[in-house]
């Protein structure tokens, strides 16, 4: 066998494969002698059809096959001959295998990996966000917690807003029913949002057993489109008017919280500790996505076509999961390559440049990071041990926090070299909730 590789570009590369025929005919004989034994053509017995009608029959398909995996075997001790690392799957080019004589020969076209290349690192400027859980923010949390308890009783007076109201409602378009309540009633909550202003405002001032008609137009951007720049009329019939009721921060709501006795200040102390852990769980994440940001903007190399093609495919994949979870009928969906270009070409971009640090600085998580991990998922369980010992059940499981606890040593090694600057930051803007 002998293979000559060819540059076509940076990346691509086109390789010349040949084959001697004889080991592969020898092949093709070894298939036809295994197919004899067992070849059923009618008018003979199992294993006792003559060769010539074997051949007949069978004699392209053991061709094919031998010749496929000749062209597998030779492709993969040429690629390794020449040092050669392929990105992706290699264009193969070949004359009718029929027409091989003394010699196959094949023409193979691929890109290969880049030689990664990262730019200065001193001078990237990662922002570490600082923060220390205070009293308002343990405080700010229990309103929270508080109003995911409430309850609603029943009142007689007119709505406001905060109100919990119970109604029957009819929807129409020039005179059109587009929705409907029928004998159902469904519970509102004045000004909760997730509608349009002017719908809760119609609601403020009614009592139970009134009704209600008006009128809403809604913007021409209004989402679900159906109803842009549409003009709705509404029929509504109040059933009843509750207010909210806030449970008390008392022993009985820490016991709702899993404080067995009651403890209102161990409360306290749970839910504070419980926000460090989600502080240091944010800080972690805002510094990592800065660093991957800082790895991806000075990488320096071309990335292989091949590479950005299967990350646009995977993320196309994984849109048409997400979407068919939510319900949506892929038929009246488009999804375009160029929709996740830029994603797919951060991304794929990203793995290399992981790949070559970790390889370049032996950056591998060990057992005891991994472990490390590990913990950290089972921490916010109720049974820690149960969570840990159903990882290690499954070596396979143990990759997710295998990978992850290798993303940690990339990014302390970045950190290692990068201007780290402290930033103090608001709770809210941590959490999100600005």
């Amino acid at each position: 066998m002998s293979a000559t590789v060819e540059i076509i570009s940076k990346l691509e590369r086109r390789m010349t494969v040949t084959v001697p025929m004889k080991p592969i005919e020898d092949e093709i004989n070894q298939r036809i002698g295994q197919l004899m034994r067992t070849a059923k053509l009618p008018g003979f017995r199992p294993g006792k059809v003559p060769a010539k009608f074997v051949h007949q029959q069978y004699g392209a398909q053991a061709r094919d096959e031998a010749l496929t995996n000749a062209v597998e075997r030779s492709f993969s001790e040429g690629v390794e001959t020449n040092k050669l690392r392929v990105a992706g799957y290699p264009n193969i080019e070949h004359k009718p295998f029929a027409e091989a004589d003394k010699e196959f020969e094949y023409v193979a076209t691929f890109e290969v990996f880049p030689e990664v290349e990262i730019g200065d690192l001193s001078k990237v400027k990662i922002e570490r966000p600082v923060l220390d859980v205070a009293a308002a923010d343990v405080n700010r949390t229990l309103d929270v917690l508080v109003k995911q308890r409430a309850t609603y009783e029943p009142v007689k007076r007119a709505a406001k807003k905060g109100d919990k109201v119970k109604l029957g409602l009819s929807a129409s378009i020039d005179g059109n029913e587009v929705e409907s309540t029928g004998g159902q009633t469904i519970d509102l909550v004045i000004g909760e949002g997730g509608r349009v202003p002017q719908f809760d405002e119609h609601l403020l001032g009614a009592k139970a057993g009134a009704e209600a008609t008006f009128e809403i137009v809604y913007p021409a951007d209004h989402q679900p489109e159906q109803l842009a720049g549409k003009t709705v009329s509404y029929k509504v019939n109040f059933v009843e008017v509750a207010e909210v009721k806030l449970p008390e921060i008392d022993a009985a709501f820490a016991k709702t919280l899993g404080v067995d006795d009651g403890d209102v200040e161990k409360m306290k102390a749970e839910i504070k500790e419980s926000l460090s852990q989600e502080v240091t769980k944010r800080v972690r994440q805002n510094v990592k996505e800065q660093v991957f940001d800082a790895l991806v903007a000075n990488a320096k190399f071309d990335l292989p076509n091949a590479l950005l093609g299967m990350e646009i495919d995977r993320l196309m994949q994984m849109s048409r999961h997400n979407l068919q979870q939510r319900g949506v009928d892929l038929a009246n969906v488009t999804l375009e390559p160029s929709m996740f270009e830029d994603q797919a070409k951060r991304g794929a971009t990203l793995r290399l440049v992981l790949m070559h640090l970790v390889n370049e600085h032996a950056l591998q998580a060990d057992a005891d990071q991994v472990r490390a991990m590990v913990d950290q998922f089972s921490v916010s369980f109720e049974r820690p041990e149960d969570v840990v010992r159903w990882y290690y059940d499954d070596v396979k499981r143990l990759d997710e926090p295998a990978a992850l606890a290798t993303e940690e040593n990339v990014v302390n090694w970045v950190l290692s070299a990068a201007k780290v600057t402290d930033k103090k930051v608001k709770f809210d803007d941590l959490m999100g909730n600005a």
